[in-house]
Formats: C-alpha cells, structure tokens, sequence
C-alpha cells in the first residue's frame, strides 16, 4: 500500500505558520571578509558538523556514519561529497583492501577539532540539563579530563572578549566583483 501526503492549500494555513516553515534558500558566504562567515560556508550545518565529529571519533566508511547519525543516504551522500570538495576529508581505499572506500580526515578536516571541542565546552557550561550529556572528553593517555579551552595573548595573558579587537588585516587581497 502506497501513502501519500496530504497537500493542504495554502489559503487554509495561518500566514504565521507559512512563515516559519518556508525553506530559506542559503547565502554564500564565499568572497565574504569575516572569518567566521567564510567557515559558515564550508561547515555552517549541523549534519556537516557531526560527520566531522564522527570521522574524529575513527568512523570511516559511508555505513559507519549512517549508523551512527540514522541520516538518509542521499542526504549523506551529499554531505560527504561537499566535504571532499571543500577538502575537508578526502577517500582512500579501504584499509582492510576490501573494495569499499574510506573517508578521512585532512589536515584541513583535523584542524577543526577545537572547533568542536569548543561547541561542546560551551554545551557543558551553559546547557539546561548537562547531566544529560552521555560522555565527558578525556587525555586518552592519563585519561583525565581536558582542561577548558582558553584564548591566550602572544605574552600568554588570558583574555575575553572585552580584551579582544578587530583591525584591518595589513595587505588583503581586494576580490572584485
């Protein structure tokens, strides 16, 4: 038996309720002069943020990262491409010399781990029920705790945000238009 969604006419849904479920196309971010707005672009969704943890934690092929996310394959199918491309990971042949590939992370793709390290900082500080939070990140060779991440001077002061500023960089490439 065939199900089929039931299509409402938009003349009897509540304008608000079209607002908050319209699909927002996505901004490129590419060319923009803001750090944080350019890393958007490469890794500013969720899914793309979980497969980068999940390749730091050692998966490796497409199954692994389907298992463990419950993400559909033509969603991870994009997903994992977009990371290639962006050289984020890149395939390798399976270590085991089956025919399958693997996915693996590149220097590009290792260097967002304090990235994700910082997210989950900010989770154990600040989120509404931490003792739900199922695993705590440890040295795996004492096995104690990380220690909390800090923003350090090139003197080595601690400092906030408040101590912080931002200025021209000093020879940017202009891109035109």
């Amino acid at each position: 038996m065939q199900l089929h969604k039931a299509v409402i006419p938009k003349a009897l849904i509540p304008k608000t309720m079209i607002a908050e479920t319209a699909m927002v196309k996505r901004t490129s971010f590419e060319g923009d002069g803001c750090p944080v707005a350019r890393s958007l672009d490469v890794f500013g969704d969720w899914w793309t943020l979980l497969l980068i943890r999940e390749a730091s934690l050692g998966r490796r092929r497409f199954g692994e990262f389907q298992k463990s996310l419950g993400l559909a394959r033509n969603i991870l199918t994009t997903r994992l491409r977009a990371l290639v491309d962006q050289g984020i990971l890149k395939t390798a042949p399976a270590s085991d010399g089956s025919a399958y590939q693997e996915y693996v992370l590149t220097a590009k793709g290792r260097g967002i781990f304090p990235i994700l390290v910082a997210l989950r900082q900010w989770s154990e500080e600040f989120d509404d029920c931490p003792e739900e939070i199922a695993t705590i990140l440890v040295d795996r060779e004492k096995g104690k705790p990380v220690r909390k991440l800090e923003l350090r001077s090139q003197d080595g002061r601690l400092l906030t945000g408040a101590d912080t500023a931002l200025k021209p960089r000093v020879n940017r490439k202009r891109v035109s238009a």
